[in-house]
């Protein structure tokens, strides 16, 4: 086998060159994009009138923005509720929720589903407590003075 190789080397190195030079050329050629409509041009190309491309920025639509978030109001009084009183809400949730302008049961018992998931996304590895715990629902008993019916519901310990 190795006198084979060793009388036959310069064809197969020719063989071996040729292989490559034509796998090279199947490779650029798949890869080609393909331009279509180049005739016209867009007045944001290079080269357009510089009056035609402002024109055209000032006129554009606004880019997507984000929804506004609604403006959270802080409690009158300065101090607000004891948000630990909600079963889930520790003193570390706590104060992530005061951080965020949330201070009062009356606050988180008015959230609604957008409100929900808007303030669940800020928790981190706290996500899915809200819903989870019925923050919503423990918030409206709190808030409306109801302790024995917040007992009956959600146990002793707050």
């Amino acid at each position: 086998m190795s006198e084979l190789l060793a009388e036959n080397w310069i064809l197969l190195a020719i063989a071996l060159v040729a292989g490559l030079i034509v796998a090279w050329f199947l490779f650029r050629t798949t890869r080609r994009t393909k331009v279509t409509g180049a005739g016209s041009r867009d007045v944001l190309d290079e080269g357009a009138d510089r009056a035609q491309r402002n024109s055209a920025l000032v006129d554009a639509a606004p880019a997507a923005t984000r929804d506004p978030q609604p403006v959270v109001t802080k409690v009158s009084d300065g101090h607000g509720d004891d948000l630990t009183r909600i079963k889930g809400v520790g003193p570390k949730l706590a104060a992530t929720l005061e951080s965020l302008g949330i201070t009062s049961f009356a606050q988180i018992a008015a959230w609604d589903d957008g409100e929900i998931d808007r303030i669940d996304a800020q928790l981190g590895r706290f996500e899915g407590r809200i819903r989870r715990d019925d923050w919503t629902g423990q918030a409206r008993l709190l808030a409306d003075g109801k302790s024995a019916d917040f007992h009956a519901k959600y146990g002793a310990g707050a």
